[in-house]
């Protein structure tokens, strides 16, 4: 066997893991629009990038057919690429979302490293209190009665902590979704003068058989950048967020 083809399938079988996690990362964790604005593309690029050119790269230069030590070599190249590609994928669990928090006028998409884990264990609900490993789960929030717990949650967001990062905040969506329907927005307000936003949301209405009389919207705040949800005029349920900036 030649250099050139030991390298090309190494590059097939790279290629062939490589696009079972991209399945993961792209079907799962940051499914369209979240994957740039959950700041995992530079990432992903970076992981691949190594993982899919070093170690072909590395088998095309050692490669001779014959030679001795050749099962060794590869071995060593396999086992640095395959740890390689679980150091990346364990960097980017940490980018992954876990939460879609409804608060007050907006909703935030928090990923597993904004959470920590002592805040976790302080969820009000025992379904709050784990970090989801199949896409955001949707929750709201409600304010603390109490005065001094709300002077302490003020002076928590000015540290960087607000309401969207404290599960113990956290409520089920049904329980705070009336609150966020009141502060939605018509679609009329969604950039009104920028003819390409109108456009794509009309394509949306579209596809999705909908009419602008029927669908509200709110911003989402994200690591990199804002979206914007839209959202049943109704049941305030959320039927998908465009890669829009709200602002």
């Amino acid at each position: 066997m030649s250099r050139w083809k030991a390298a090309a399938i190494h590059s097939l079988l790279s290629l062939l893991a490589g696009g079972l996690v991209f399945g993961l990362l792209f079907g799962l964790w940051f499914p369209p629009p979240y994957f740039h604005a959950a700041g995992a593309d530079k990432l992903v690029l970076l992981l691949f990038g190594i993982d899919l050119t070093l170690g072909p790269l590395l088998t095309l230069i050692i490669f001779k057919s014959g030679k001795r030590g050749l099962k060794f070599d590869l071995t060593v190249i396999a086992v640095l690429q395959a740890a390689a590609l679980v150091y990346g994928l364990h960097v980017i669990t940490g980018t992954r979302p876990v939460f879609l928090v409804g608060a007050i006028d907006r909703f935030n998409l928090v990923s597993a490293k904004d959470i920590e884990a002592a805040d976790l264990a302080e969820a009000r609900h025992a379904q709050f209190r784990r970090l989801s490993w199949t896409g955001a789960l949707l929750v709201a929030t409600k304010r603390p009665d109490d005065p001094a717990e709300r002077t302490k949650l003020l002076f928590s967001g000015l540290e960087g902590k607000d309401l969207e990062r404290l599960p113990k905040y956290y409520v089920p969506y049904e329980e705070g979704v009336q609150s966020l329907l009141e502060r939605a927005q018509p679609l009329d307000k969604l950039r009104p003068k920028d003819a390409d936003v109108d456009a794509e949301v009309n394509a949306w209405l579209a596809r999705n058989g909908r009419s602008r009389d029927d669908v509200v919207w709110l911003p989402v705040m994200a690591r990199n950048a804002s979206l914007t949800m839209l959202m049943d005029k109704r049941s305030g349920q959320p039927l998908g967020a465009l890669d829009i900036d709200p602002w």
